[in-house]
């Protein structure tokens, strides 16, 4: 079938640039996301190339050969520092700007200038180098994206293995023919002009979906974090608690639960300010999480007031930590001696079976069996 390259050129152009408005409003509508801005400007780069690129053959070829095709690598560019800046890492400038530097010196050249086929050469390899750094990108840094990265990837791979077969198959033929579609090369012409349009339209639609799951997974993140410590709320406790019980109860492993309350806790920001009673409750956690192993669950349920979920331990064991954790705290350096103590409670699945409620319940009433006995202590369910 033959495909009327002057209407996808227009359908080209028109896609390009409404696509790279519309990513251009989600940037600034957002929270100025920069993969979306850089994929905007290459969207829009783009459509100025093919804008550009079409003025071939009306007597300012200047325009066109240069300005076209230094638009068209800066397009290929923006793309690939859409999917670095999207991977963590900032933009690379020199990179950004060597495909637009190597065209406008190669220019210079009369014998690179005046040849078509060594211009469609080397514009392709370009392409492939940028979109093979773009697929680059999400390919080493898939291991911490945490987003769906595949479709992206496998629509830049197809891309540039695209643009692999051009650097074969195509020698170049003027726009002037394209449009009239005479020549042999027609076909592949508006071959490529198709696979462009739809590889702009994919990577607008995939890239977006990429950076609204990110954004998601950062507002649930939010969602079960406690903003202060940086450990997890009541909420993510009591639902990886759940999961932890089961996973024991499953293997036939015992659990522990630790109940821990700062003592004096509004005394202490009574005496020396809030800002000081925050730093108790940082110091306390950082102190618990240097205690916990990497499947024991943690988090601040309460104003002063955190769990401990220990995997594979009796009481026996969660009293070790505990009052390892107990120690631990008392013994940093504060503005008055003594000031600093925390009360535990501890119960294991032995006592309260594996319901996460009976085991914070049972833990609770060891914790006030603890206050009620000096505080800075821990103390076993059943408390004696």
């Amino acid at each position: 079938m033959q495909l009327n390259i002057p209407t996808l050129v227009l359908v080209d152009i028109y896609i390009l640039a409404l696509v790279g408005i519309l990513m251009l409003h989600a940037w600034r509508r957002g929270r100025r996301e920069p993969t979306l801005g850089y994929l905007s400007a290459m969207l829009l780069l783009g459509a100025l190339a093919t804008v550009l690129g079409s003025l071939r053959g009306i007597g300012m070829d200047f325009v066109p050969l240069v300005i076209g095709n230094v638009a068209l690598q800066l397009c290929g560019a923006m793309n690939w520092t859409a999917m670095r800046v999207f991977a963590g890492r900032q933009p690379h400038l020199p990179g950004i700007c060597a495909g637009a530097a190597i065209w406008v010196l190669l220019c210079l050249n009369p014998a690179f200038y005046e040849s078509l086929t060594v211009r469609v050469v080397l514009s392709s390899m370009m392409t492939v180098t940028y979109a093979g750094l773009s697929a680059f990108e999400l390919w080493r840094s898939r291991k911490c994206l945490e987003v769906a990265y595949m479709p992206a990837l496998v629509l830049t791979l197809f891309h540039t293995a695209f643009y692999c077969v051009r650097i074969v198959v195509d020698r170049g033929m003027p726009f002037d023919q394209a449009v009239a579609g005479a020549g042999q090369g027609t076909s592949f012409f508006s071959l490529l002009v198709f696979e462009t349009l739809l590889y702009a339209i994919g990577i607008a639609f995939v890239t977006l979906a990429m950076v609204k799951e990110r954004a998601e997974l950062k507002f649930r993140a939010a969602a079960y974090c406690d903003p202060l410590t940086g450990v997890g709320n009541r909420r993510a406790f009591m639902t990886t608690g759940e999961y932890l019980l089961e996973s024991c109860e499953h293997r036939g492993e015992p659990v522990a639960l630790l109940l821990c309350d700062l003592d004096h806790f509004k005394r202490l920001n009574d005496n020396y300010g809030h800002a000081t009673g925050d730093e108790a409750l940082v110091a306390f956690s950082r102190i618990a999480v240097g205690s916990m192993r990497k499947q024991d669950v943690f988090g601040r349920i309460g104003g002063e007031e955190f769990a401990c979920l220990l995997a594979d331990a009796d009481d026996e064991a969660g009293a070790q930590v505990a009052e390892r954790i107990r120690r631990e705290f008392a013994e940093l350096p504060f503005q008055e001696p003594g000031e600093l103590s925390v009360s535990i409670g501890i119960v294991s699945s032995k006592e309260a079976g594996y319901d996460l409620f009976r085991l914070l319940s049972m833990a609770d009433d060891a914790l006030y069996a603890a206050k009620d006995k000096g505080r800075n202590r821990i103390q076993r369910y059943p408390a004696e």
